[in-house]
């Protein structure tokens, strides 16, 4: 069935956003009248669906990446980790090995997962939304302590800098309550919109209230200390370096290890 418009302007009147369109089906030969405003509104609504289902494809895509590679680590790792964790006396340090690790695992798995590709409830989104932003800020701190606790055997067991590194850590544990609390935990500051494609098609995204400003002010604290975290590192290291090199030893292989995996942590 074909169509034609008729305008209810003159011909010399320019076109005007609210103008009037007939259609006249050819068929019937019954004018069915439509405002360019709803056409102008259809547009933009298309091309607003267009642009939800290029981030839902993009957040999938993503996500089946994560899931891949954090995959691949762990069958990559769990030799290494029965070798050096399991077979060996469980200490401290082993116990908080495992629980950053499988809780990095099972926070990495949840924002894989979050987000689009598996369907959430606006509310139950939320939910896990706060949570895994409060369970980052617990990884994080839980990291660090390691780090700390590698500094403190790398400077042979020293009590003073053991004492400066968790004096200084407070504040930055203090930061991360203040964050969770002010940026994530308040509705006026960032909240979850579900996105409706089609009525198959649905996921939740979340929206920003505040600019970024108030999560860089916080995180220059937190960079600043991992910088000192990282230079202690590299120069226990070189010191560690000079001294091997003056007896024609090798390094040992654990303080290398420790090193590398601190710049690791650092770069991610």
């Amino acid at each position: 069935m074909s169509y034609y418009f008729h305008q209810e302007t003159t011909s010399l009147q320019p076109l005007q956003a609210n103008a009037t369109l007939q259609v006249l089906s050819v068929g019937d030969q019954q004018p069915i009248t439509h405002s360019l405003n709803s056409l102008f509104d259809l547009h933009s609504l298309m091309s607003e669906l267009e642009g939800s289902l290029y981030a839902l494809v993009w957040n999938n895509d993503i996500s089946i990446a994560v899931i891949t590679l954090i995959s691949y680590d762990y069958m990559l790792q769990l030799e290494k980790e029965v070798t050096f964790v399991w077979q060996r006396q469980w200490s401290v340090m082993a116990y908080l090995y495992l629980t950053v690790r499988y809780f990095g695992i099972f926070l990495a798995m949840i924002g894989a997962f979050w987000g689009g590709l598996i369907y959430m409830p606006e509310a139950v989104s939320y939910s896990v939304f706060l949570v895994m932003q409060w369970s980052y800020s617990v990884y994080y701190c839980l990291a660090e302590v390691i780090l700390i606790w590698r500094l403190y055997v790398l400077y042979n067991q020293s009590k003073h800098l053991l004492y400066v590194l968790l004096g200084l850590f407070l504040p930055i544990i203090a930061i991360y309550i203040a964050m969770d609390i002010y940026l994530w935990s308040r509705p006026s500051a960032i909240s979850v919109q579900e996105i409706t494609i089609t009525p198959n098609i649905e996921y939740c995204t979340a929206v920003f209230h505040l600019g970024p400003m108030p999560a860089i002010y916080a995180s220059i604290p937190v960079i600043c200390y991992d910088i000192f975290l990282l230079v202690l590192a590299i120069v226990a290291l070189w010191k560690h370096l000079r001294e091997r090199k003056e007896l024609r030893m090798k390094p040992n292989a654990y303080v290398v290890m420790i090193v590398r995996y601190h710049v690791i942590y650092f770069v991610l």
